[in-house]
């Protein structure tokens, strides 16, 4: 029986109609904000169950309040060029919900970048961090800025006149941010340097990412990426299977994609085809890890060099037909909406067993509920890719003490959390009666943690 011929009661229907009212409420106001409604309409959809049975947060008018950022920064970051020509770019940061701890949550300097990709990146992130079990709040923030061939000294510009603004929005104990897409621990390390500069004090948590050498923390990098991982190890498990002799492909070619890709391959997976925004590189024998890092961290250069030393690879100029090879595995860790309805259909006739979202929102609602309908295992991503900010809130842990725990200390943490937080998703699914549906047992999971301290802390 499909969700469609699922007889709907009288509670239920009166739940769904309350929910369509709230999104075209928020629909109205904020009609260009494609990518918030996106996520909010999602949120939605999956919270239907606990309303059902909990009727305090309708009355409490809990979604009305948590849709709603406690506060939005918007502000302009000139900076000068290496010819000494003035350009402005705009910055965000969006502080949506401080109920569990201080905002927390990544900073993305990339041209895509507006207030409607900053809403829905903190509102994820709003239940990412709440699945953790970690005392953080949900938050993002960056700029339209693109990183991509400039030097390191307009970088480094551009950093510092960012957190001329920023520094007066964060702290410790209020908001703190870290990296994502565009910034790294070398913007990371301007962006903390200046923020030093003003202070005139060490506040060695304001920022996650940092490097070792002033902060950080060892198993960031690989954090998302390895947890992306444990998390579907864990979703094998429910089906007696392991990651051995199973075939892996992975949109992206970043930190989190090749960390995946690492920890697929150790576990005994053979990884086929990874992905750039210039195309995708498919070897039917098994990517060689050891080139794509070379490529892409020593030499910063395209995914297409790949089959310059493994002319036995095929590269292809267009990176969304990546979807197309058969595969046991997907593990889309690009970026918003890669895999649409046609992808994932072809994903599913190829065989797919497993879906798991290392980026932020890479599957359309259509594609998602593709997975849903063929009874394939699909992980969202406020739980699959929860492991990065999990690591970040070690590193807020390791300042606060002023310690510095190992690689092993630190991963042994990540497993942990990554394995409770399959199991609180699994719980809720079941639970609210949709056993094998993680989109709602990781929603609901999250949500209802942050609802309960909301109403707990009279936040109404």
């Amino acid at each position: 029986m499909t969700q469609l011929e699922r007889v709907v009661s009288k509670e239920e229907q009166e739940v769904i109609d309350y929910m369509d009212e709230l999104y075209e409420k928020i629909k109205a106001r904020d009609a260009h904000e494609v990518e918030f409604l996106q996520a909010t309409k999602m949120l939605l959809n999956s919270l239907v169950p606990v309303f059902v049975k909990n009727r305090t947060y309708r009355e409490k008018n809990i979604l009305e309040q948590l849709i709603e950022p406690e506060r939005i920064i918007t502000f302009r970051v000139p900076w000068i060029d290496d010819n000494g020509k003035t350009h402005v770019n705009r910055g965000y940061r969006v502080q949506f919900n401080s109920a569990l701890g201080p905002y927390k949550g990544g900073l993305r300097f990339h041209p895509s970048v507006n207030l409607s990709v900053m809403k829905f990146l903190a509102l994820t992130q709003i239940f990412k961090n709440s699945l953790t079990g970690q005392p953080i709040g949900g938050g993002k923030g960056g700029a339209d800025f693109d990183p991509k061939g400039k030097s390191d000294n307009e970088i480094m510009r551009f950093c510092q006149s960012f957190m001329t603004e920023l520094y007066r929005h964060i702290g410790p104990d209020i908001d703190v941010p870290a990296g994502d897409i565009g910034v790294g621990k070398r913007e990371v390390g301007y962006m903390f340097g200046q923020y030093k500069r003003i202070q005139g004090a060490y506040h060695a948590g304001v920022l996650t990412g940092k490097g070792l050498n002033y902060g950080g923390s060892l198993g960031r990098t690989e954090a998302t990426g390895y947890g992306t991982i444990y998390f579907v190890q864990e979703m094998l498990k429910d089906r007696r299977e392991d990651f051995k002799n199973k075939t892996v492909i992975t949109s992206g070619s970043g930190n989190v994609a090749i960390y995946a890709m690492e920890k697929a391959i150790k576990l005994g997976a053979k990884v086929v085809a990874c992905s750039d925004s210039s195309g995708y590189v498919y070897d039917r024998n098994g990517l060689s890890l050891q080139t794509i890092k070379r490529i892409k961290f020593s030499e910063g250069a395209r995914i297409s060099e790949y089959v310059k030393t493994h002319p036995e690879a095929e590269y292809f100029d267009d990176g969304s037909k990546i979807w197309s090879i058969p595969c046991d595995i997907a593990l889309p860790c690009a970026t918003q909406n890669e895999i649409d309805e046609a992808s994932a259909k072809m994903l599913v006739k190829n065989g797919v067993q497993v879906v798991a979202e290392g980026a932020n929102m890479p599957c359309s609602i259509e594609a998602i509920d593709v997975f849903l309908e063929n009874d394939i295992m699909f992980g969202p991503a406020q739980a699959v890719n929860a492991g990065g900010v999990a690591c970040s809130s070690l590193e807020m842990a390791q300042n606060s003490q002023r310690l510095s725990w190992t690689v092993e200390q630190v991963d042994e943490q990540l497993q942990k959390i990554m394995k409770t937080i399959y199991s609180n998703c699994k719980r809720a699914s079941n639970k609210y009666d949709h056993p094998g549906n993680l989109v709602v047992g990781a929603n609901i999971a999250g949500f209802t943690k942050v609802a309960d301290t909301m109403i707990e802390q009279g936040v109404i």
